[in-house]
C-alpha cells in the first residue's frame, strides 16, 4: 500500500487504479519495461508451476485417502446389501468375489489406482451401474441447488461486510454481526427441518406454503410450469443453504476492509477530493478481496459437493443425497468416487483462486 510520505502519486480519482499498481508504475519510473514484464511473467510462471504441483500432490492424497478412510468404517456391504434375504455362505462369498473384497488389501489398493488413473471410479455396489455414470446423473440437480444458493449468499455476503465495515460500530453492523454469528452456528439440517415444520407442515391456521421435498411435483408439468414447480420447491433448501452459508464470506469481507480502513491511501484519496463511496469502491474494497476471494472459490467448489445434511433433508436428488445412500450401505466404490469427486473440485477452485492472486496482487507469488 502506498503512504502519504510516497513520492509517488496515488491513483487518480477517475482512473480505477489500486494503490499497488501505481506505486509499481511510479517505482519504474512510468511505462513498465520489456524485462520488467519478463520478469513478472516468469515469476507468475513459476508460482502457478508451484500451485499445480501441489494440486497434483493434493490429488493423490485424496485418492489414497479415499481408498483407507472408508475401509474401517463398520458394517459388511455384502451382508448390508442381502438383509433380509435368504443366502448362504456360499452365495456371500460368491459376491464378495464379484466385488473384490475377498482379495488382499494391497491388491485392491492397486486395483482401485491403476482403475481411477484410467478415469474408472468402479462399479456401485448397490446400484450395479458405473460410479461416473452415477455422479453425472445427479451433477445437474446438485449445481441447480447448490450453485444458485452459493452465487446468492456470496453476493449478500460481500455486499452486507462491505457495509458493516464501512460503518463498523453502528447499529446496522452489530445488527448484521449478531445474526450472521446467529445463523452461522445453526446446524443445516436443524434450520431446514425447522422451515418445513413452520412453511410446509403449517403451525396452526398457517397453512404449508412449499413442498417438503422433492424437486418436482410429477404432474407431468411442461415448459414454464415444470420451472416453476422447480424453483417451487427450491425455495427452502436455498434459503437454508443462504441462512447458515452467508455469514461466513460477510465476516471475512468485513475483517479485511477493517484492516484496509486505516490505510494512508484512503487519507490521501479523500484529501483529493473522491468521494465516500467512490474511495470504498475504487480502493478500500479491491485491496481487501484477496481473503474473499478464497472464500468465494471454496464456496464454488461447494457446489460439486452440494450440501450432504441439505440434500437429505428435503430428499433433493443430487450428489449430498447420493452420499448419504452410499454411506448408509456402505457402497465402497460409489463412496469413494463421491468422495475423489467433492475433495477433487475444491482442490480446482483453490488452484484457480491461487492463480488469481497475482492478477488481483502483483506482489503476490513474487
Amino acid at each position: 500500500m502506498t503512504s502519504a510520505s510516497t513520492p509517488a502519486p496515488a491513483a487518480r480519482p477517475d482512473d480505477g487504479a489500486t494503490p499497488g499498481t501505481s506505486l509499481a508504475r511510479a517505482a519504474e519510473g512510468g511505462a513498465p519495461r520489456s524485462g520488467a514484464r519478463s520478469g513478472a511473467t516468469l515469476g507468475y510462471a513459476r508460482h502457478a508451476a508451484g500451485k499445480l504441483a501441489g494440486a497434483a500432490v493434493s490429488l493423490l492424497a485424496v485418492l489414497v485417502t479415499s481408498f483407507f478412510l472408508f475401509r474401517i468404517l463398520p458394517g459388511d456391504p455384502v451382508r448390508t446389501m442381502t438383509r433380509g434375504k435368504a443366502t448362504t455362505p456360499e452365495q456371500l462369498a460368491t459376491l464378495r468375489h464379484q466385488f473384490g473384497l475377498d482379495k488382499p488389501m494391497w491388491q485392491q489398493f492397486a486395483d482401485y489406482c491403476g482403475q481411477a488413473l484410467h478415469g474408472d471410479l468402479g462399479t456401485s455396489f448397490q446400484f450395479h451401474a458405473p460410479v461416473g455414470e452415477l455422479i453425472a446423473q445427479k451433477v445437474p440437480a446438485t449445481l441447480l441447488l447448490t450453485g444458485t444458493a452459493v452465487v446468492l449468499y456470496s453476493a449478500l455476503g460481500l455486499w452486507l461486510g462491505t457495509r458493516s465495515a464501512w460503518r463498523h460500530g453502528s447499529l446496522g453492523d452489530r445488527l448484521n454481526t449478531g445474526v450472521a454469528l446467529t445463523l452461522w452456528s445453526v446446524p443445516s439440517f436443524w434450520l431446514g427441518l425447522l422451515l418445513i415444520i413452520v412453511f410446509s407442515v403449517g403451525i396452526g391456521p398457517i397453512p404449508g406454503l412449499f413442498p417438503t421435498g422433492g424437486m418436482e411435483s410429477g404432474t407431468g408439468e411442461t415448459g414454464f410450469g415444470y420451472v416453476l414447480d422447480v424453483a417451487h420447491h427450491m425455495v427452502l433448501p436455498v434459503l437454508t443453504l443462504i441462512a447458515v452459508g452467508y455469514a461466513q464470506t460477510l465476516l471475512v469481507m468485513r475483517s479485511s476492509l477493517l484492516d484496509e480502513m486505516g490505510g494512508d491511501y484512503l487519507t490521501t484519496a479523500r484529501a483529493k477530493g473522491l468521494r465516500d463511496d467512490m474511495v470504498r469502491r475504487r480502493h478500500a474494497v479491491p485491496n481487501a478481496l484477496l481473503p474473499t476471494v478464497t472464500m468465494v472459490f471454496i464456496n464454488l467448489g461447494h457446489v460439486a459437493a452440494g450440501s450432504i445434511l441439505v440434500e437429505t433433508v428435503f430428499s433433493w436428488p443430487g450428489l449430498g443425497g447420493l452420499f448419504y445412500q452410499a454411506l448408509s450401505v456402505p457402497d465402497l466404490p460409489l463412496v469413494q468416487g463421491l468422495f475423489v469427486a467433492f475433495a477433487g473440485a475444491m482442490i480446482v477452485m483453490n488452484l484457480i483462486a491461487d492463480l488469481l492472486y497475482p492478477l488481483l496482487d502483483p506482489r503476490v507469488g513474487r
